[in-house]
């Protein structure tokens, strides 16, 4: 159970100690399909008995895991590798139903979860200590690295598949035990598919514990567990703070990536053409709903004209509706809050002196009653405070905003409480990699957009965007620790 990775298996049981179990309370969470607006499956609605019982199994089976040669661990890594490619049909089915996500939301999770997954592969062999000489005589020194134990990963509702993965696959590599926790609006795609994964690739029991549930009634007790010894959390800055808080209780470690509020920054002197390939994937994939895309563009006065209209004209080809429908680029939006949130931000910037050039509704169609289709949005005459540009909007929403000079545009770019990424289209490359430099943001790209995660390079966010960081070694530092054993070989002369 379930026996198999479609959307109409049964999905109604945690996943405790190797184990498909129903939950203390019968309580149960609907997953609503966002094209649809149909209920597509039911899972559990998870108490703190589920959640201790969860830890208890991780604490529990982690020593021996740890102790697993690291062949060992590699080769379950890869079976999982195997089972994701096997049924990426499936997957790529489950993110629409249950996320949204257009057939290229889908197809890119896939990808991008089995690069996280093959990086975290050769992690049990990268694992390794080190050695010193000592000022002692007849003294050495040997670090020794070791896995933190259990390894709590709370995953959001965007890219449930890929930003799991990130985390899950590199503990169970490193040999840690997880407990792990999916948003409510994705309890599959970024919780249960990963026990039904893991338990086709042998994992051994009790290393990947699933509790699905409302934040609101085992938020805390997860993120605040005993147990847990590192919290992999991903999502938006107030619930971080909150997440970290709780966290730092236990003095937890933390991989924290929250949110952004990302600047495109566009030069007089830019390709307008390949700067507008950039925005409106930038903009539009997956409706804008991603911490790293573009939430504002950044352009010089003397191109600003010539680019909104090409904006526009891009926009407006982009086809919209269903995410079941093959063709469809801007899909749902996942839920009425964060449509409605958005749509207020539209609003409101139009009312504090913006240009609405496109979008700006819903879309019906399909006789869908309440459509969460958003269309693609185009907003000119913006200045940085209006609510568009100032707040992290997580839809297919392009405020375009003007500045005169290089120093204005670094400003512009830096006036967030943020710092996840950012992008720079400039003709020369000398003047993009200075505005890169002065941006203070995690990760810039230069003639490029900032979508862009590939597990070998480390993924980081400054001030409110984060703390901690996921891929390549900095995980590799979040979910293991160094002890210190010193051999003293010859007896060692004391003052006393």
């Amino acid at each position: 159970m379930p026996d198999s990775y479609a959307i109409d298996a049964d999905w109604n049981a945690l996943y405790v100690d190797g184990e498909w179990a129903a939950a203390e309370s019968d309580e149960t969470l609907a997953v609503e399909d966002p094209s649809t607006r149909e209920q597509v499956a039911t899972v559990p609605a998870a108490v703190e008995a589920d959640v201790d019982a969860a830890y208890e199994a991780a604490a529990e089976a982690q020593s021996e895991w740890a102790a697993a040669p690291p062949a060992r661990r590699e080769a379950v890594i890869q079976d999982a590798i195997e089972a994701l490619q096997s049924h990426s049909d499936d997957i790529t089915d489950l993110l629409a139903h249950e996320a949204g996500g257009s057939q290229i939301m889908g197809e890119t999770s896939v990808q991008i979860a089995t690069d996280q997954a093959g990086e975290a592969a050769t992690l049990p062999r990268q694992t390794k200590g080190d050695h010193a000489a000592s000022n002692v005589p007849g003294k050495e020194h040997i670090v020794k690295r070791e896995p933190q134990g259990v390894v709590t990963v709370i995953s959001p509702w965007n890219f449930p598949l890929n930003l799991s993965m990130r985390a899950v696959a590199p503990a169970l590599a490193t040999g840690n035990a997880v407990v792990l926790k999916p948003a409510t609006n994705t309890p599959i795609t970024g919780g249960l598919l990963f026990a039904k994964l893991f338990e086709d690739a042998g994992l051994p029991a009790g290393l990947l514990n699933v509790v699905t549930g409302r934040g609101s009634a085992i938020g805390d007790r997860v993120a605040g567990h005993p147990e847990s010894d590192v919290v992999a959390f991903t999502g938006s800055t107030e619930i971080g703070r909150h997440v970290a808080a709780t966290a730092g209780e236990n003095l937890a470690e933390q991989s924290m990536e929250l949110g952004g509020n990302n600047a495109h920054v566009v030069t007089a002197d830019a390709d307008v053409e390949r700067a507008i390939d950039s925005a409106t994937f930038g903009s539009f994939v997956h409706q804008g709903q991603v911490c790293i895309s573009i939430n504002r563009h950044v352009v010089h006065e003397d191109v600003y004209d010539e680019y909104v209209a090409a904006l526009v004209d891009r926009a407006e080809s982009l086809a919209v509706g269903s995410a079941h429908e093959a063709d469809t680029v801007v899909g749902p939006i996942i839920d009425e809050s964060q449509r409605d949130e958005m749509l207020d931000y539209v609003e409101r910037t139009v009312d504090a002196g913006a240009t609405l050039e496109t979008g700006g509704e819903t879309l019906d169609y399909d006789g869908v009653d309440d459509s969460l289709v958003v269309e693609p949005t185009v907003l000119s005459d913006v200045t940085n405070d209006m609510p568009a540009a100032c707040n992290e909007h997580f839809g297919p929403i392009a405020p375009v905003v003007p500045f005169s000079d290089i120093d204005e545009a670094v400003a512009i770019a830096n006036d967030t409480e943020y710092g996840l990424a950012g992008s720079v289209h400039a003709g020369d490359l000398g003047t993009g990699m200075d505005i890169a430099d002065r941006m203070e943001t995690g990760q810039v790209h230069i003639n490029d957009q900032p979508i862009n995660d590939e597990a070998h390079v480390t993924f980081s966010g400054t001030e409110a965007s984060g703390v901690g960081g996921y891929n390549d070694g900095a995980i590799l530092e979040q979910l293991t620790e160094t002890k210190w054993i010193s051999l003293q070989r010859e007896p060692r002369e004391y003052p006393f």
